[in-house]
């Protein structure tokens, strides 16, 4: 623990430091990881209508997501803020989303597993899970972290979503507040991130450098907000991601899996809630919304006309079907998300800065 050592004076370098001890912890453990799968041949299911060239990857190891959460959470516990409880607050809460939606896509990739195929859990289930999560979640963050139910779009408007709301009093002076509107706002964007992220992930190195650009922006806006805590976390995801493309870059050793790509992307959507950062996130995680819209058009043109829109859904496999390689596809996928990261970091900087007044 270094919260109460002289690196604590030193916000920036704690920063730094945690996106390499994330890299170290995952570049260290991912190698035993991947050797304890091979053993036990748990390995990645393709799909059978998905590009033709992927079906060489059938039998990869996955759940590599396992060591990216268990990176994480070990820098955390290392280098989080323990001298203001409140600051605790939003770690744990960050933290707790980023476990349960990993656990979530773990059991999924349990089952894709043992059932040999690749679908896993249903999406009645998944959606259960993630509302359960979501709800949780809101609740703790609007009445133990102080969370306004407002979104805000940047030089625009500020949103009360709190307009109806239910207070319960539990005696003691106790009252819990149930926005119910910033409730289903709060559930949407959880619910769309996870699986948006869990959609970018089809491709070697594709969803780890978009989360790892995604986070990192993160971790800035945490840290010019004084959420050191939060920054700490962004950071340390962003580092575990770093680790973690040293074996998922192409030709991929391992796949994140499910276990991965939807903590990762819960993690995100609550870093947002946490940093009053809602819309300006949607901006940084553009490219995730552009995936997820690109299936959502794809099955809904289908069924009203029975064409398709794009070659083949997600995005990135439309262009893989119109000949880009892999790599091509990953790099420039890469390069949007930093184009999309550094627009939307400037959107909240000038906002900050125009509501300072400085």
């Amino acid at each position: 623990m270094f919260s109460d050592t002289v690196l604590a004076y030193y916000p920036t370098f704690l920063v730094f430091l945690a996106i390499f001890i994330a890299m170290a912890l995952t570049m260290l453990m991912l190698p035993i990881w991947i050797r304890l799968l091979k053993v036990r041949q748990i390995g990645q299911q393709i799909r059978a209508d998905g590009p033709q060239r992927h079906l060489v990857k059938q039998g990869t190891p996955t759940m590599g997501g396992v060591v990216l959460l268990l990176a994480v959470v070990i820098t955390v516990m290392l280098f989080g803020q323990y001298s203001d409880p409140s600051s605790m607050v939003p770690l744990l809460l960050v933290t707790l989303v980023m476990v349960t939606t990993g656990v979530m896509g773990l059991v999924d990739d349990l089952s894709k597993v043992i059932r040999e195929r690749s679908l896993g859990l249903r999406p009645n289930a998944k959606m259960i899970c993630l509302t359960l999560i979501s709800v949780v979640f809101c609740l703790l963050a609007v009445n133990l972290a102080n969370i306004e139910p407002t979104v805000t779009i940047p030089f625009v408007h500020s949103i009360d979503l709190g307009i109806l709301t239910t207070k319960l009093d539990l005696g003691g002076g106790m009252v819990v507040r149930i926005p119910w509107l910033y409730l289903a706002f709060v559930f949407l964007l959880m619910a769309g991130m996870s699986n948006a992220v869990n959609l970018v992930d089809g491709l070697d190195g594709l969803a780890g450098g978009t989360i790892m650009i995604a986070m990192l922006v993160m971790a800035a806006i945490a840290y010019r907000t004084d959420q050191l805590n939060l920054a700490l976390f962004a950071a340390a995801v962003t580092g575990a991601c770093v680790g973690f493309l040293w074996f998922n870059a192409f030709p991929a050793s391992i796949f994140m899996g499910d276990t991965g790509s939807l903590a990762l992307g819960g993690a995100f959507a609550a870093l947002a809630v946490l940093t009053k950062t809602e819309v300006v996130s949607l901006v940084v995680g553009g490219l995730f919304v552009v995936e997820a819209l690109s299936v959502i058009a794809q099955v809904a043109y289908y069924k009203l006309t029975h064409r398709r829109i794009f070659l083949m859904a997600p995005l990135h496999h439309h262009f893989e079907q119109k000949g880009w390689s892999e790599i091509k596809v990953v790099i420039r996928f890469w390069i949007i998300t930093a184009i999309l990261a550094c627009t939307g970091f400037a959107l909240f900087f000038a906002q900050s800065v125009q509501g300072s007044g400085t």
